[in-house]
């Protein structure tokens, strides 16, 4: 499951949580699904590089370029 950032449109309040494609996220505070996705933190530093390999090919799949390396592109076509 990814972890998504969501700011409430009834309360403001900011929070993050791990969503399932077939979920609809509700607000923590006021239970309101009236929620704006937010832009995703970068994570700069992965310790391990399976974990970037998977997270880089889910952010390819759903048409995240930004996050991949040349190669990666290359190997794709």
């Amino acid at each position: 499951m990814p972890l998504y950032a969501f700011q409430c449109k009834d309360c403001n309040k900011d929070f993050e949580t791990l969503v399932r494609s077939s979920d609809v996220p509700a607000c923590p505070a006021c239970n309101s699904e009236n929620l704006q996705q937010q832009v995703a933190k970068i994570c700069v530093d992965i310790k391990y590089p399976l974990v970037q390999k998977s997270m880089r090919r889910a952010a390819m799949a759903q048409g995240h370029m930004c996050n991949v390396d040349k190669k990666e592109l290359q190997g794709k076509g």
